[in-house]
């Protein structure tokens, strides 16, 4: 399989380092408990949610092991039932973008939700300045059929080599920002 040979050649690799493989569906372990125990995705081989799902493994991957370490960890707390911080890690890994920007005035109308000064008034400075990066797969997805109902999470992010960024990649901010949404302990 083609992402398999992307995958070795990145050196994907879970946080707990196991090598990330895209493999068809088998056996009754949980998806995210298969994936951190194993390294195996499972990636149905006629499913474009899979494959936008091993494409944002290739671009983002400690994002995404960092979203596949939490939702494990988070499994054998939640007693069989699905908890707040899985349901956020599920929304973000499916609807998930980033707002790459260091203009404070740009991203406080993004935050006010200001569209038309956004998008309208300030439109070439918006262009300059502010970029918008789905990993979400779902919403890679549902994009072949855009309709306005498609909406993301966003996580605000500087670019990457800014000086607010300190140097991190956008990948590397993802992940950091999820670690801390992770239970606190007592």
């Amino acid at each position: 399989m083609a992402l398999n040979h992307c995958a070795e050649a990145a050196g994907l690799r879970t946080e707990s380092g196991r090598r990330v493989r895209f493999v068809p569906p088998q056996g009754k372990e949980g998806y995210e408990l298969q994936i951190a125990r194993t390294g195996e995705v499972a990636t149905r081989p006629d499913s474009l949610h899979d494959w936008f799902n091993a494409l944002v493994w290739l671009a983002f991957p400690r994002t995404k092991a960092r979203l596949n370490a939490m939702h494990a960890a988070e499994i054998p707390r939640e007693g069989g039932r699905r908890g707040r911080l899985r349901d956020m890690l599920t929304i973000f890994d499916e609807g998930g973008a980033l707002v790459v920007s260091d203009d404070a005035e740009l991203v406080a109308l993004v935050r006010g939700m200001r569209w038309r000064e956004l998008y309208w008034t300030h439109r070439e400075r918006l262009k300059r300045s502010m970029r918008f990066v789905v990993l979400g797969h779902a919403v890679l997805e549902q994009a072949l059929k855009p309709w306005p109902g498609i909406t993301c999470k966003a996580l605000f992010v500087s670019p990457a080599g800014s000086v607010v960024s300190a140097g991190r990649s956008l990948d590397e901010q993802a992940a950091e920002w999820l670690a801390g949404c992770g239970p606190r302990e007592r």
